[in-house]
């Protein structure tokens, strides 16, 4: 896949180091030459260029990228800016850092996909959420066991979670099942909010829509997503 990251701070060159190491072209771009030059050598395209810059932005391969990571976090108007002008170019997927309730609150206005809290939670945390797909979040063990929110593959949709055969499978288990309902915000835009429906049982119905909250080793829950995102 390819990544477009605005932003070269602590966060922002974290998470495009990251991604580049597991095997995605990443574009790091910053307004501060001495980032871009940090870089250089750690992603696969550095570029030094302002993103509030309306027209310097069209200039970028947007239309071959497939997720934009606004990454700036020292200035919220510039934040704002810049995420509304890659909203207007419609780019496939709007991720952007937010600082404060206020600050999030601004973005969804602008209708931004995702929100990331650096300040919660890491670049590696976010490089496996962008990297496996269906994977809603992740939270990490240790290097080789993990707890991962999935979108429910259309496979099981259906399907009681005994009647998966996840865990005899690939050896992994279902902790919960999380469902989605529309409730509007404060300032009266739709989002869906999470209903988690407490231990999962095994006559418990699969719907589509759903998440799954699945806990195991990490080459078991790669297997299990490999297997369910062909």
């Amino acid at each position: 896949m390819k990544y477009l990251i605005i932003g070269l701070g602590n966060f922002g060159a974290s998470l495009a180091e990251k991604l580049t190491q597991q095997g995605h072209e990443v574009i790091g771009v910053d307004n501060h030459m001495s980032k871009v030059e940090a870089l250089k050598e750690k992603v696969t395209h550095t570029i030094c260029l302002d993103a509030s810059d309306e027209m310097a932005v069209a200039g970028l391969p947007l239309q071959s990228t497939d997720v934009v990571i606004v990454a700036i976090g020292e200035d919220q108007g510039a934040n704002i800016l810049v995420t509304a002008i890659f909203k207007n170019l419609q780019v496939k997927r709007l991720i952007s850092r937010a600082i404060n309730v206020i600050h999030e609150k601004v973005l969804h206005a602008i209708g931004v996909d995702e929100i990331v809290h650096p300040e919660e939670e890491t670049a590696e945390r976010w490089a496996k959420k962008l990297c496996l797909r269906g994977v809603v979040d992740s939270f990490h063990l240790d290097p080789n066991y993990a707890i991962l929110e999935i979108n429910v593959p259309e496979a099981l949709v259906g399907k009681s979670i005994m009647g998966t055969n996840v865990r005899q499978d690939f050896n992994l288990l279902v902790l919960t099942i999380i469902k989605h309902r529309e409730a509007k915000s404060t300032i009266g835009r739709t989002n869906l909010v999470a209903n988690i429906q407490g231990v999962a049982t095994p006559d418990q119905l699969l719907e589509s829509g759903d998440s799954i909250v699945i806990y195991g080793a990490n080459r078991d829950l790669q297997a299990f997503i490999k297997q369910y995102s062909r």
